[in-house]
């Protein structure tokens, strides 16, 4: 599983990688024969990613391939075939009833889930104690939880970031709108403040192209990563019973072990404490 994510997280950043060479290859083309194109031959292109300026090239338009890049990843990896797969409780359970423990810390030691890893932390640190277990199994799932939370609040960031971008752009292109005005000795050609103009608008549609999927993503995975972790606290809480009659089983019949040897350990240090016939002559 993990190494599935790596190859994943590996195919994304060739993709990214690949749309910024394309980009940079689309930039010179269009910077080549910017001079020769008439307003009526304007491309997409040209309209809103040369317009735009440095703003857009080496800022606005890498936050939105990073942007595509993190929402991809954390679509395909925040799963609930993933992280709560379907029938894990009930394998659980019958591994429980018919293995016992051992088994199941066997079993869920390279589980990649929510419970999987939950499990797996609390046996192989709490023992037979079932209330440490069980503190252990929340503060895991919950560390696990704030983990995902961790990982899309770069989104967030992004959404947040970006419309502030797109204004730092706006009122660059509005100070070249009126540098403009100043060089034509305030009657200017509507030529000379196409440049400003448009920089000042391209750069605020860029920031919030950015932005509303950014954010609009990040609230549909936090709502899916809190979904699944209440779950995941359901699905823990009915596994706990079976684990707590299972270690009282283990108790009993470590206990009735211990009285089935006990007569023999009373022979043995009966007979080191018994005198000998010399030594009761003496």
């Amino acid at each position: 599983m993990e190494r599935r994510g790596h190859l994943l997280k590996a195919a994304l950043l060739l993709i990214v990688f690949g749309c910024i060479l394309a980009f940079v290859i689309a930039i010179r083309t269009q910077l080549k024969t910017n001079n020769t194109d008439s307003a009526d031959t304007e491309t997409f292109l040209k309209q809103f990613v040369v317009g735009g300026g440095p703003i857009v090239w080496f800022v606005l338009f890498p936050m939105s391939l990073i942007t595509a890049f993190l929402a991809a990843e954390q679509l395909l990896t925040i799963r609930r075939s993933r992280l709560l797969p379907e029938g894990m409780n009930k394998e659980i359970v019958e591994t429980i009833q018919q293995s016992g423990l051992e088994k199941l810390d066997e079993q869920v030691a390279d589980r990649d889930d929510f419970v999987g890893k939950a499990l797996s932390r609390a046996l192989k640190t709490a023992g037979a104690d079932f209330f440490r277990m069980r503190n252990l199994i929340a503060e895991s799932l919950q560390d696990q939880t704030s983990e995902l939370f961790r990982k899309i609040e770069w989104l967030n960031l992004i959404g947040n970031v970006s419309p502030m971008v797109g204004l730092f752009g706006t009122v660059f292109g509005m100070i070249k709108l009126f540098n403009a005005i100043v060089k034509a000795g305030g009657q200017p050609q509507p030529a000379q403040l196409a440049n400003g103009i448009s920089v000042a608008l391209v750069t605020t549609f860029w920031g919030l192209f950015i932005a509303i999927p950014a954010l609009a993503i990040y609230g549909v995975i936090r709502n899916r990563i809190e979904q699944l972790a209440g779950d995941a606290v359901l699905e823990a809480e009915d596994i706990m019973p079976q684990i707590r009659r299972c270690m009282k089983k283990q108790i009993e019949a470590k206990l009735k072990k211990k009285e089935q040897i006990k007569p023999h350990i009373e022979e043995i240090e009966s007979k080191k404490t018994k005198p000998t016939g010399q030594t009761a002559q003496l």
